[in-house]
């Protein structure tokens, strides 16, 4: 039995292409318009199995909103991916570059391309989502009207590429999380990378403390992203994401920076994911 999975975002969408290059193409998903949405149905046993979630870009940079949404889920990291957006022009098929008057995509994805957009007199439309663009111009047989939006979106939509990789800047990459309950998530026996939150009592060099245990320890940090803690004033918490060895390097760090914190939460020890 495949595996269902919450995304953000419609089928076609970034989302879909990651959970497939995670889970295989017969993992199922379930389209969600938000990423609070997508956490409700992945914490629960009935509706999912997991979710996926971005929550960074090489360009664009943190979702901090999702790591807020992570904390306070019951939810665990399983494993990540690193996907290039590509970003093609589609549309229906027999449909040629004289014949396009309109081009719809989300605000992101055309102003990812407007080095190739800025040649043409088409008029920009901004919509909700890449897939869902894609989507709408099938179902209406628009002969006018492309869309921009993945390759998966493509295929599912029986649409043409009529210009592929279109978006300006070619390093662009977004970090996708694979998510699971707690309760269901298993052991990673090859794991290299964990992501924390932690905080401190914020006296003087607190922070200096625990970041020299860390890497001591012969960690290497790779992300440290600080919130805000809610009702405080102007004290912060960190997110932590820490590449290792071996398990029993990031547990015996993780035992000396316990006593220089309030607390500490693992949301997951995974394998480090490959850039796809």
């Amino acid at each position: 039995m495949s595996k269902k999975v919450s995304i953000q975002g419609y089928e076609g969408s970034f989302h879909q292409v990651a959970a497939r290059l995670f889970h295989g193409k017969t993992v199922a998903v379930i389209p969600c318009d938000t990423f609070r949405e997508v956490v409700r149905v992945a914490s629960s046993k009935k509706e999912s199995d997991g979710a996926v979630m971005a929550i960074e870009n090489s360009i664009a940079g943190s979702i901090l909103p999702n790591y807020n949404l992570l904390q306070k889920s019951n939810l665990k990291i399983a494993g990540e991916i690193y996907l290039q957006i590509r970003q093609n022009l589609l549309v229906n098929p027999g449909v040629q570059l004289e014949d396009i008057r309109e081009v719809h995509s989300h605000t992101m994805a055309l102003q990812q391309c407007y080095g190739f957009l800025d040649k043409y007199k088409w008029k920009l439309v901004e919509t909700d989502d890449t897939a869902l663009s894609a989507k709408n111009i099938h179902q209406h047989k628009s002969r006018h009207v492309a869309a921009i939006a993945s390759k998966l979106a493509a295929e599912l939509y029986e649409l043409d590429v009529l210009a592929p990789n279109i978006h300006t800047m070619k390093n662009n990459y977004t970090r996708f999380l694979m998510l699971e309950r707690e309760e269901t998530v298993l052991p990673v026996t090859d794991a290299d990378k964990a992501s924390l939150t932690f905080h401190t009592d914020h006296s003087k060099g607190s922070l200096v403390k625990v970041l020299s245990r860390i890497a001591d320890g012969g960690i290497n940090l790779s992300k440290l992203q600080s919130f805000p803690i809610p009702g405080t004033d102007f004290k912060y918490a960190f997110h932590a994401d820490m590449e290792f060895d071996n398990r029993e390097q990031f547990d015996k760090v993780l035992k000396e920076i316990a006593p220089l914190t309030e607390a500490v939460k693992v949301y997951g020890v995974y394998k480090r994911g490959l850039w796809k």
